[in-house]
């Protein structure tokens, strides 16, 4: 088959799905492509998925920089532990793996990256005032919502009793 007529025969799709509506209200449809701002990058399609379908690259990155970037997350991980002993088990697990990390046989000849071990104790530190701040939320919620209720039955009790003298008026 010729390459003109192969040409004609998708131009020929192209119209009819036009005139059916196909290409009608897509998203995006008359704004500008969102990557012209960017600079040229040969791997952009690979972005453009990572970016669109909001993968995780950890499981893709060096074991080195992956234990780094749970480190930087780290009070984040351990803030909604229910338990101190947890918390302490979690940042132990994690220094075990970055002590094992650095066992590993260097490749090429400059110096490898390395995770540092976190203080435990400073983790902890972290996570005992985020609690206390929760703890104190919670109670200052229940405080408030005890005083409503107190205020919707007190007002309740005040309508009985106006309905109890306007019907003795009545009377």
């Amino acid at each position: 088959m010729d390459p003109q007529h192969v040409e004609t025969i998708a131009e020929k799709r192209i119209r009819e799905a036009q005139e059916r509506g196909e290409f009608d209200n897509l998203p995006g449809a008359g704004k500008p492509l969102p990557s012209l701002d960017r600079p040229y990058r040969e791997d952009w399609w690979i972005n453009g998925l990572i970016e669109r379908e909001q993968l995780d690259m950890t499981g893709a990155m060096n074991p080195t920089m992956a234990l780094r970037k749970e480190a930087h997350a780290m009070d984040e991980t351990v803030r909604d532990v229910a338990r101190e002993e947890s918390v302490r088990a979690i940042v132990e697990d994690y220094n075990r793996r970055v002590k094992l990390d650095r066992l590993r046989p260097a490749i090429g000849n400059q110096m490898p990256p390395i995770a540092k071990v976190l203080d435990v104790e400073e983790v902890v530190a972290v996570w005992r005032e985020h609690r206390r701040y929760v703890e104190a939320q919670a109670r200052l919620r229940s405080e408030a919502e005890r005083r409503a209720r107190e205020q919707a039955e007190a007002e309740r009790r005040a309508g009985v009793w106006w309905r109890r003298l306007l019907r003795t008026c009545r009377r």
